[in-house]
């Protein structure tokens, strides 16, 4: 994809999402098109949305919950512990980083991270209401995350990396970021095998989810390629012909050991081990 291309793209999903997010403010729902992307109420609603966060919807304010568009809930499968940090990719109105907050507890933090101003003043306004103290929300682009490396213990993302034109950079930055022995935990729109990239755009926009969504084998081989292990690509619900909501897991290698080094022998006479 051209350079051009993908600058339009990305100017078109962040469009999209400054719509949804005045749409929310003004108290107006999204203000999208149903037919194109996952923000929509009723049917939809169990594809896409705050349907899919169960009684966890209820632990934040109304408006954090109604600006769910992601298509899974991340928090309920990335384990957070009390005292971790925790990077949301695309945190949007900021329901996923005011749950993670309360997961990890007072001595732990949650950032969210968003291209959208009006996104992250959506987001910061809900984290105020929730009375949420660790939640901080940067302005960046997945590709490129302003957090130093090995800073964070748990990545999450929900239905955001599949809006990327180089998903490669963003696997490479979780690698970055997470500390040795890190997780990733992320809901993610994937693609079956059989499905080549003009079959998916057939069934989808790109600021729908649906045309940039990685299959399930390119998910594994670019986890695998960005250095992770435990490799995990499961599908959850199906949103489209042949496309599934997922659940996308992965650790970062723990830093390895040095082999110790052999005693040496004082009776030791060989060439091999006496001057």
């Amino acid at each position: 994809m051209s350079t051009h291309a993908a600058d339009r793209l990305r100017e078109d999903v962040r469009e999209r999402y400054a719509e949804a997010a005045r749409g929310f403010t003004l108290g107006e729902g999204c203000g999208c098109d149903c037919e194109s992307s996952g923000c929509c109420q009723g049917e939809e609603q169990d594809l896409f949305g705050r349907g899919l966060y169960g009684a966890a919807a209820g632990e934040v304010p109304e408006a954090a919950a109604l600006a769910s568009l992601g298509c899974g809930n991340p928090t309920a499968v990335a384990e957070l512990r009390e005292g971790e940090t925790v990077l949301d990719l695309g945190s949007g109105g900021g329901i996923d980083v005011i749950l993670s907050a309360r997961r990890v507890g007072p001595t732990g933090f949650a950032f969210g991270l968003d291209m959208t101003d009006e996104m992250l003043a959506l987001a910061r306004r809900n984290a105020a209401e929730a009375g949420v103290r660790n939640a901080i929300f940067l302005k960046g682009v997945i590709e490129d995350v302003p957090l130093p490396a090995e800073s964070v213990d748990v990545v999450i993302s929900n239905c955001v990396v599949n809006l990327s034109t180089d998903t490669t950079a963003v696997l490479a930055e979780l690698a970055r970021v997470l500390k040795p022995g890190g997780r990733v935990g992320i809901s993610d729109v994937v693609a079956e095998d059989t499905l080549s990239p003009e079959d998916r755009a057939e069934r989808g926009s790109y600021v729908g989810c649906i045309a940039g969504a990685l299959s399930k084998s390119e998910y594994e081989v670019g986890l695998e390629a960005a250095g992770f292990e435990e490799v995990s690509v499961g599908f959850t619900h199906q949103v489209a012909d042949g496309m599934h909501g997922a659940i996308v897991t992965a650790v970062k290698p723990r830093a390895r050991r040095p082999e110790p080094v052999a005693a040496r022998s004082d009776s030791c006479c060989g060439s091999t081990c006496c001057a």
